[in-house]
């Protein structure tokens, strides 16, 4: 049976209608999908950015960190750095002072000669020569004329070897010293030195950490004793 046109048109109509709904749904799906990718990447998008920025503020709140301990480290070593200081200063002081009671030394005369000749003879023994040259200060040569036959003796005694110990007299030790004896071999290479600053120097040296302990108590850092 034929279809009448009538029929014919509402078969195109209901196909063009199916065709407009398949069409209509296909874009809804195509507008969901897009839209659904679109929302996951604008997610990922946001997450990155976002874990950029807790890493941003997590590198600077570590450098503020590493800034605050080398700030705190180094007040803390200037700090340390003056209390150092006002302890060599303190230290400084007492040895100055000590220079200074040098001089009371040499005025006492009997005091002194004793002194000179454990001088002299500590010399000789160091040197251990034949022949020696014997400085001093110019206001000292008597004393030492006095009290050096008596330091060679006590070098012979120790050591049983004679020497013989010519002062020198154009070369007189500095008139700034307080005391003491320079006594070189006849050459001039070897040379003991033991001036009362000298002397003090060597003490001070020997005494500064105990000194130190003494006047400031024992350092907890220190792991080994001088």
């Amino acid at each position: 049976m034929a279809l009448s046109d009538q029929d014919v048109q509402k078969q195109i109509k209901h196909m063009i209608a199916f065709i407009d709904q398949e069409a209509r749904e296909k874009v809804d799906e195509i507008e969901t999908k897009a839209e659904e990718e679109f929302n996951i990447e604008k997610g990922r998008l946001v997450q990155q950015q976002r874990i950029k920025i807790m890493e941003y503020y997590e590198r600077k709140e570590k450098q503020v960190e590493l800034a605050k301990k080398i700030q705190n480290s180094n007040m803390l070593n200037a700090s340390r750095l003056k209390v150092l200081k006002a302890r060599e200063d303190h230290v400084s002081v007492l040895l100055d002072l000590a220079k200074e009671r040098l001089a009371s030394i040499t005025k006492d005369q009997s005091r002194y000669k004793s002194i000179l000749e454990g001088l002299i003879a500590q010399c000789l023994c160091q040197l251990n020569e034949k022949s020696l040259m014997l400085k001093c200060r110019k206001v000292d040569e008597g004393l030492v004329m006095e009290v050096l036959p008596a330091a060679v003796a006590t070098y012979k005694k120790l050591t049983g070897h004679e020497v013989t110990v010519k002062i020198d007299k154009e070369n007189y030790l500095p008139v700034d010293l307080t005391g003491g004896v320079e006594l070189q071999t006849l050459n001039g290479r070897i040379r003991v030195t033991n001036t009362l600053e000298k002397r003090l120097q060597s003490i001070s040296e020997q005494m500064v950490p105990e000194l130190r302990e003494t006047l400031f108590g024992k350092n907890p850092n220190r792991k080994f004793d001088d």
